[in-house]
């Protein structure tokens, strides 16, 4: 709850404070070496002659500086043994606080002219203390300097690696990564870079902004508080009479005390009489330019009522005196002024890379409201439909909604709702009801309506006023297809409801069922679909890579692939792409070999003329030709089925810039490649074009809050637990459980640079893995979940959400049965209900 909190004001306060500290940054910047650029700038103002005399005493100095400007001097610093320009400041006029100021020679007493650019230096150090704004930019500034501190401590809290003592995890910076990733890298580190020099900058640059802390400053370094000058308000020079100076006494009394050590000196005169003049002054051996020792002395005597050394005084009061040399960076020379300037100006990276973080959670925030498609609600009195959906990938909630469309087009209300959130008592108050349920697996409800077939199913309702129709989703490989359809199915007509017409079975996404289920809508409500369905279009992506993850490994290749989208294209972590795989050549070529039909024969195929070995690429092509012969090259093609699709989850996210696979090659006992596997690792050329869509898989997607998370996987279920890191990684979340598991640590551990590379820099809080032929006994993923069964209850106590992501039969189930044994099935089902037990398995 903190880390979520600190997480809030730290953006919050990022888009709001962000520019003001930017202009600060540079602004500071801009005057951080402005006597330099001066002196550059203004070579024969700020520039004089040194003489072998030395400088005029401060009694000559001021009678020729008074005698020539007819004006009285309030402030004199001059530097005794140097080339540079000395400066005087006259009284104010009445009603001011300062007076003008002046170059002279300090050799001669002569003006030497004004300098150009001081403005501009005076104007962007208006702009750095208060926004040219006078106090109520003072208030704003002070405001974004606390803010400042609090960036640098919710910072380091919220990127807190948990290998906190690896100077890697802290320093560098991955140039490698790409979009978000990369932004929120550049952020987190060099934040961590400059955050000691923003400290330092904001913690003594609050002296300037608030009376209270810099008085709470004295208390605390001074070494005498109650004789410490405290800064003086901002108002105008009290009124009285002007003090009476002798400035060859105060020179005596002066050297006398500094000795002829001294390199600078810096009187300013008190603005009525009666009060003591301060003399601030350097030596040769003084650390650094605002390495202070004080005097203060009677003007008109020079008696010496106190005297300040620097040296004499404690650290803690030396750092105080230094104050604004901390600030920027003098007290550590001339290195220390470099990098608190190159801090600076590294201020705007920081408000624009937040930025750019920050539209992109709104960006994903509004796919995320666009993709649930929410429907307008009708203003009629006619009961609304109920449309009740179960989905494991999120392709039967796209159908309930493309369903409730169809129905809002025909008039009549619409209420779509996942089968989680439906009642027996919703059940029973409608009169109308259609379900689209997936079934998981073999014959299970998907995860989100465990609940609903435990806890409504289980009941005996009588629905004799409820109206139904089911469609449900499923695939004929597995023995009891659309299995929890049919059992909703049997369910709802056993208690009285009333089928409108018969349960509407998908195989596969089969664009006929699910024409018929649209037609059969259409005979309910009286109104032919406006638009049929039509399956999503497959783009041609470019196969920009692949790289072998497990060389010389006793498994089958596995490869990490690259895609790039033809257009502009996106997805969210964890869902999953559809590959339509073609036949390889010489699997073309042994097919028609014996049926005596000339590959380059032309067929028309998708009302597309095209050479019959081409079109043979993407049907799937029958080991048993005994009904195939005779027939001419048209007939062949007519008389085969497409190849089906290939599913295959994400490994990468959209701001990585390519669309990441990890595919195993599947080997038949033949020697031969599977069609997928082999097309996406073999045959297709690097360069060449793959034929896929993406498609959301909402329930695997990643938990709206930043809770812990539980990942466990095995082979290339690594795929979709990769984009979910990837994806919390880059909102800045660490708190990341990976158990993993494969054959061999020395050729299967894959991606396991950036693996370790995560754990090194905090972004994986912990990595198990389970390499089965590594030891005489095979262990597994679920063996060291079950060693772990303390840790997994206190992660699930604080909150955590667990993904699973691999091979149904071995890891999942025996990770299934893990959970169920440590925790208990009420439990564990518990946990699915709420969302925070999601499986992606094949």
């Amino acid at each position: 709850m903190l880390k979520k909190t600190l997480f809030q004001l730290h953006w919050f306060f990022g888009i709001s404070a962000g520019l003001v500290l930017a202009l600060m940054g540079i602004t500071g910047a801009t005057v951080s070496f402005q006597d330099e650029i001066l002196s550059v700038l203004n070579p024969s103002v700020l520039q004089v002659e040194k003489q072998v005399a030395g400088v005029l005493p401060p009694a000559e100095l001021v009678e020729k500086i008074e005698g020539a400007s007819g004006k009285k001097v309030a402030m004199l610093w001059v530097e005794t043994d140097s080339a540079n320009a000395a400066r005087v400041s006259f009284t104010p006029p009445p009603g001011e606080r300062r007076g003008e100021m002046r170059y002279f020679n300090p050799y001669t007493a002569e003006f030497v002219g004004d300098a150009i650019g001081q403005d501009f230096f005076g104007f962007m150090l208006q702009l750095h203390r208060f926004l040219a704004m006078g106090d109520t930019g003072r208030q704003i500034t002070g405001a974004c300097t606390l803010i400042l501190v609090f960036f640098c401590l919710s910072g380091l809290y919220l990127r807190w690696p948990r290998q906190w003592n690896s100077w890697r995890a802290w320093l560098t910076l991955d140039w490698k990564k790409k979009g978000r990733s990369f932004n929120w890298d550049l952020h987190s580190v060099a934040g961590t870079w400059c955050l000691v020099f923003y400290l330092l900058a904001a913690l003594t640059g609050l002296s300037w902004s608030y009376e209270w802390y810099n008085k709470g400053l004295t208390r605390l370094l001074s070494d005498s508080p109650q004789n410490e000058r405290v800064r003086g308000g901002r108002g105008p020079a009290p009124a009285g009479p002007a003090p009476t100076a002798d400035y060859a006494a105060m020179w005596s009394s002066i050297y006398s005390v500094a000795g002829p050590a001294l390199s600078a000196y810096n009187i300013r005169m008190p603005p009525v009489a009666g009060q003591p003049a301060t003399v601030f002054y350097l030596l040769n051996s003084s650390p650094h330019d605002r390495a202070l020792n004080q005097i203060s002395l009677d003007p008109a005597t020079g008696i010496v009522k106190r005297h300040d050394r620097y040296s004499d005084k404690s650290l803690k009061a030396q750092l105080l005196t230094s104050i604004y040399a901390l600030h920027v960076g003098s007290y550590f020379g001339i290195v220390g002024r470099i990098v608190l300037t190159l801090s600076a100006l590294t201020m705007p990276l920081f408000f624009v890379t937040g930025w750019l973080l920050y539209l992109d959670r709104r960006r994903k925030k509004k796919h995320i409201r666009e993709a649930r498609k929410n429907l307008a609600q009708s203003g009629s009195n006619t009961p609304a439909w109920l449309i009740g959906f179960a989905s494991q990938s999120g392709f039967a909630e796209q159908l309930a909604w493309q369903t409730a469309g169809q129905l809002q087009a025909a008039g009549l209300p619409v209420k779509v709702q996942p089968l989680a959130d439906v009642s027996e008592q919703d059940l029973c108050d409608s009169s109308n009801a259609l379900f689209v349920v997936s079934t998981f697996g073999d014959g299970e409800a998907p995860d989100s309506a465990r609940g609903f077939e435990r806890k409504v199913l289980g009941q005996g309702p009588s629905l004799e006023s409820l109206n139904y129709a089911v469609l449900g989703l499923g695939d004929r490989q597995y023995q009891h297809f659309c299995g929890f359809a049919r059992r909703l199915h049997t369910w709802l007509g056993e208690h009285g409801g009333k089928t409108l017409f018969a349960p509407v079975e998908v195989d596969s996404g089969d664009p006929y069922a699910l024409r018929h289920w649209q037609q059969q809508l259409g005979l309910v409500t009286g109104q032919a679909p406006v638009d049929t369905w039509q399956a999503p279009g497959y783009d041609h992506w470019t196969l920009v890579r692949r790289d072998l993850l497990n060389p010389d490994s006793s498994a089958t290749g596995v490869y990490l692939l690259g895609l790039a989208a033809p257009t502009t294209s996106s997805w969210l972590a964890g869902d999953l792409v559809e590959v339509l795989p073609r036949n390889c050549p010489w699997a073309i070529e042994h097919f028609l070999d014996g049926l005596g039909i000339d590959g380059r024969a032309t067929v028309t195929l998708d009302n597309l003329s095209q050479p019959l070995e081409q079109a043979l690429a993407s049907r799937q092509l029958p080991e048993n030709r005994a009904h195939l012969v005779g027939l001419h090259a048209q007939a062949l093609v007519d008389a085969l089925v497409p190849l089906a699709m290939r599913e295959y989850s994400i490994a990468s996210i959209a701001a990585d810039g390519v669309l990441e696979l990890i595919v195993r090659q599947e080997l038949h006992p033949d020697g031969s490649l599977g069609i997928g596997s082999g097309w996406l690792t073999e045959h297709v050329p690097v360069g060449g074009t793959v034929s896929l869509r993406v498609r959301r898989n909402s329930g695997f997607h990643l938990p709206t809050e930043p809770v812990p998370m539980i990942l466990l996987g095995n082979g290339t279920g690594l795929a979709g637990l990769r984009s979910l890191l990837k994806a919390r990684i880059a909102d800045g979340q660490q708190r990341h459980w990976l158990l993993f598991g494969e054959r061999n640590r020395e050729h299967d551990y894959l991606c396991r640079d950036e693996l370790e590379e995560w754990l090194i820099s905090g972004d994986l809080e912990r990595l198990d893995l389970a390499f089965s032929r590594d030891q005489a006994e095979k262990i597994y993923v679920q063996d060291l979940l079950r060693e772990s069964a303390t840790e997994l209850k206190q992660w699930l106590a604080d909150g955590a959400v667990i993904y699973i992501c691999g091979s149904l039969q071995g890891m999942a189930s025996g990770v299934d049965h893990v959970l169920n044994e440590v925790l208990g099935i009420e439990e564990v089902d518990r946990l699915i209900e709420e969302g925070r037990y999601r499986r992606d398995v094949y």
